[in-house]
């Protein structure tokens, strides 16, 4: 037999020794803590040293884990390196070797949206399709010093209590609609989350959420940048709570956590918005935009058409052909281009096929993938949202929540004849909100219910559309965000249809393998 370790193993002579060292790892700060107690001498529990040897690799030819040695023994130094080389050359990549781990505790739903925007940092969240809520809720500084706190805690109050009273009659119907899963114990916990994931629907976006973060310094810095800008005290809260945890630990590696102007900006989009209402025209460009690019059959309802495509690469499946030629035939791109053109259909249905034909259900689409790519506007809830956003590999702009666009009704709520009651519940919230968008219009989407919906610019490439599509349009998925998932797919596959002809849920691939490879 063969051993698995000898077909990595290089031959005497073949190469120089190859050394693998763990340089760190993530340990419990407490851990750390106990450490120090133990040796309070002790100056180099900090992730700087492991930055400044890894800066130093560039001009110095001592190994890097001698490196290391010398940074633990000149923590000083270390930092001094670190400043003058991240923020006087800057060379930013070096903060990136520098990891937090963050526990994340009593935010508001409506602040992880704004946490969870940083695309490079790793998070995971209590989830209430899971976990059954109690009825901790965030209330706003904005709200209290308007002197609408009591108001929006009877508002509050009123949407949990029908929480509890909404799961308490969904989850004998689901266990009764399901009778051949609640037959089985182990499937307990899963019809009980399918009724509570329907059951929060009524939940504001002041309920309390936790999660744990990973993220490096440079992507720290960054969050208290852009959290400090926002027009939210609980985001400018939580943005000097975060900087006052890393910076004693790498104070050398996040400085600069004031808003630029340019972060204020974005924040406020304050010269879009003055541009926007300076155009005379009857019709913004914007508007001709969104008509040229309208289906004949489409509708403004969004529970018709929550999903439609404003622009797509022209040519996207020639495009990704093209790249992949490139790739593998060494010839300029421009070259390929011109070859792919003067394919024939089948020619190019039968070149997509040789590049997927070795493709499973969890294998991940070619990088060259990511080169083609479409917009679309989404109308989702807020429920929806919140897992739509996991999906950093994608381009989310997304607009405030706005009860003129309707709620999302869960339909088992439906089937169980209570749509008026939640629909009244949202009613009151919206009634609720616009009271505090009186005097304080930044915090009204806190009172605003996990039905209730946003607006949504999403940019995604094909690559990342095979992974939405492989764990959204999923059976297993949750039905709202799977729903809105076969539809992008739906749309991309029109756009992409020779890139796209394995793209669907994970509980389908093999129908949709056997449908392309077996004709």
């Amino acid at each position: 037999m063969i051993r698995c370790a000898h077909l990595f193993r290089p031959q005497k002579g073949d190469l120089p020794d190859v050394k693998i060292i763990l340089a760190g790892h993530t340990i419990d700060r407490d851990v750390i803590n106990e450490f120090q107690e133990l040796q309070p001498r002790r100056r180099d529990l900090t992730p700087e040293t492991v930055a400044a040897a890894y800066a130093r690799i560039s001009r110095n030819p001592a190994p890097v884990n001698e490196l290391r040695a010398i940074a633990r023994g000149e923590v000083e130094k270390a930092r001094l390196s670190n400043k003058n080389i991240v923020f006087e050359m800057g060379h930013s990549s070096i903060a990136e070797h520098a990891v937090f781990n963050i526990d994340v505790i009593g935010v508001s739903r409506l602040l992880v949206e704004e946490i969870e925007r940083s695309r490079l940092a790793s998070y995971t969240e209590k989830s209430q399709r899971y976990v059954l809520l109690a009825d901790d809720f965030v209330i706003p500084d904005e709200i209290r010093a308007a002197g609408l706190q009591e108001m929006f805690v009877s508002t509050v109050r009123m949407q949990n209590a029908f929480y509890h009273e909404l799961y308490a009659k969904l989850r004998p119907y689901i266990f009764e609609k399901n009778e051949s899963l609640a037959a089985d114990p182990a499937n307990v916990s899963l019809l009980e989350g399918w009724a509570k994931e329907d059951a929060r629907y009524c939940l504001s976006l002041a309920t309390e959420a936790q999660l744990g973060m990973t993220l490096n310094a440079r992507n720290a810095e960054l969050m208290i940048r852009r959290l400090a800008a926002l027009p939210l005290a609980e985001a400018k809260q939580f943005s000097g709570m975060l900087y006052e945890q890393v910076s004693g630990i790498a104070p050398s590696l996040v400085r600069y956590i004031t808003p630029t102007p340019c972060d204020l900006e974005r924040a406020g989009m304050g010269r879009a918005v003055r541009y926007l209402k300076g155009v005379k025209s009857s019709e913004s460009t914007i508007a001709v935009a969104g008509k040229m690019t309208r289906s004949a059959d489409e509708s403004e309802n969004p529970d018709e058409f929550p999903v439609r495509l404003l622009f797509a690469d022209q040519g996207a499946d020639d495009r990704i052909a093209a790249v992949l030629l490139a790739g593998f035939s060494g010839l300029p791109c421009r070259e390929c281009a011109g070859v792919v053109e003067r394919m024939a259909e089948n020619e190019k249905r039968d070149f997509f096929k040789m590049v997927l034909r070795e493709m499973r259900v969890h294998d991940a689409a070619p990088r060259e993938f990511e080169h083609a790519s479409m917009t679309l506007e989404l109308v989702v809830s807020a429920s929806c949202f919140a897992q739509l956003k996991r999906h950093r590999m994608a381009t989310l702009s997304a607009q405030r929540y706005d009860s003129a666009l309707g709620v999302t009704i869960p339909p088992s709520v439906q089937e169980i004849g209570m749509e008026a009651a939640l629909r009244n519940i949202c009613l009151e919230s919206e009634k609720t909100a616009g009271k505090i968008a009186e005097t304080a219009p930044a915090a009204a989407s806190y009172i605003l219910t996990n039905a209730h919906r946003r607006r949504v610019v999403m940019t995604i490439n094909a690559r990342e559309l095979y992974h939405i599509s492989r764990v959204r349009a999923d059976r297993h998925a949750q039905w709202d965000i799977r729903r809105i998932a076969e539809m992008i797919t739906r749309i991309g596959r029109g756009v992409m249809p020779l890139a796209l002809m394995l793209a669907g849920g994970k509980d389908e691939f093999d129908e949709i393998y056997s449908g392309a490879f077996d004709k």
